[in-house]
């Protein structure tokens, strides 16, 4: 059998690139099957940079049967409700979760911190096959011989498989198509705020939404309810480099929403340190797989946060790619990489679109277009509403029976 193809019984060492979210539920995923595989980080240090991050049921399943319930109780927030007003805060939508989200689904609605989120993959994963400081050059498919990958300090390594989860600024996918991000014409500000600096409704366990003209804001507790994560979306006519930790203005921040109702003017008034994130995503691929190498995350279908899917997608793929790899069938690598691309371009394509469309939606100036947007917003708030997002299953294969 040649280097790189799979026969029954065997299993393929899997070489990941990256190290954040989509690239450690992957190594976790690959390690509850028992399949050999290391993972390669330009960083020398890991540290997990954002705010917060929404977990959705169909992420939440898969990593409740990976072990994460106890990190996840401990630093999450189980949220009961999304609640979407105005600017002016006239009530538009409300969306119940809490014990319905687990009834319908089999799976709370979560909000934690990106960090606490990063560090529970991170205990899945044996320290020994993780290698920091490694940043990529190149990634070629060398046909029956597998792939390589090359490094800036002059390293050249040989894999069997090769997984791009390298980020919306992917080397790896540059093996398939040299593409640019495209910028989004938008901002975000993003931070932290202690719920102590902050009214008592601070505190309720709700995903809040306001839509104004030209831009939105959204909050919601993490760090078990002691901070208020926010993230605060503007206008942006520049375009630069995409990046979670360009340093944001608190002043520009209050100038744009201090003037909005309740909450938002609270949290922008107690706002002292914030990152502001150009907002980049790219077109749909048609193709990210071939005979040794494939992609995940954001380097696969980087989105928009417009329906706050991006680190729930990156599990998906995490578990629907170890599914994959793990079936004990005679077929060759190249043949498991394209049923998982198979598996995952549909989806993933769809909510990207969903997600660039929801940009100018929220962002409806006040008038007729508004007002059915609100109406529409409030017909379609219904949890069912939801079930083609939350409903999904993946990777089930991926984790024995009762774990």
């Amino acid at each position: 059998m040649r280097f790189g193809e799979v026969g029954e019984g065997e299993r393929p060492r899997i070489t990941v690139v990256g190290a954040g979210i989509g690239g450690l539920a992957l190594a976790g995923a690959l390690a509850a099957h028992d399949m050999p595989y290391v993972v390669f980080e330009q960083t020398r240090r890991l540290a997990e940079v954002g705010a917060g991050v929404q977990l959705s049921p169909n992420a939440i399943r898969p990593l409740l049967r990976l072990g994460l319930g106890p990190a996840l109780r401990e630093h999450a927030v189980r949220i009961e409700a999304m609640e979407v007003r105005g600017w002016t805060g006239r009530p538009i939508a409300r969306t119940p979760l809490g014990e319905d989200c687990e009834r319908m689904f089999g799976a709370p609605y979560y909000a934690i911190h990106r960090a606490h989120l990063h560090e529970a993959l991170l205990s899945l994963v044996d320290r020994d096959s993780l290698r920091l400081g490694q940043r990529l050059r190149g990634a070629d498919e060398l046909g029956d011989d597998g792939a390589r990958l090359t490094f800036e300090d002059g390293t050249v390594r040989d894999a069997e498989v090769v997984v791009g989860a390298d980020g919306i600024h992917s080397t790896v996918r540059e093996t398939f198509l040299r593409d640019e991000p495209v910028f989004a014409g938008l901002g975000i500000y993003r931070g932290l705020v202690p719920v102590d600096r902050l009214p008592d409704e601070a505190r309720a366990a709700l995903v809040r939404l306001w839509l104004g003209p030209g831009g939105h804001f959204v909050c919601y507790p993490v760090s078990g309810g002691r901070h208020l994560s926010f993230a605060a979306t503007v206008p942006m006519t520049d375009a630069p480099p995409e990046s979670w930790s360009a340093p944001g203005d608190p002043e520009e921040l209050r100038r744009a929403f201090g003037s909005w109702t309740g909450l938002v003017s609270d949290i922008v008034e107690a706002v002292e340190v914030t990152h502001q994130w150009a907002l980049h995503d790219r077109p749909p691929l048609r193709q990210w797989s071939s005979r040794h190498i494939t992609l995940l995350g954001d380097a696969a279908h980087p989105m928009l946060p417009f329906m706050a899917q991006g680190a729930n997608q990156a599990v998906e793929d995490a578990m629907d790619l170890a599914a994959c790899l793990a079936a004990p069938t005679d077929e060759s690598t190249g043949t498991r990489l394209a049923r998982y691309e198979s598996l995952r371009i549909p989806r993933t394509a769809e909510i990207q679109r969903g997600s660039r469309g929801n940009a100018g939606v929220l962002h409806l100036p006040d008038g007729p277009a508004q007002r059915r947007r609100d109406a529409q917003m409030a017909v379609h708030a219904a949890l069912r509403d939801r079930t083609t997002l939350y409903a999904h299953e993946t990777g089930r294969s991926v984790v024995p029976s009762g774990v």
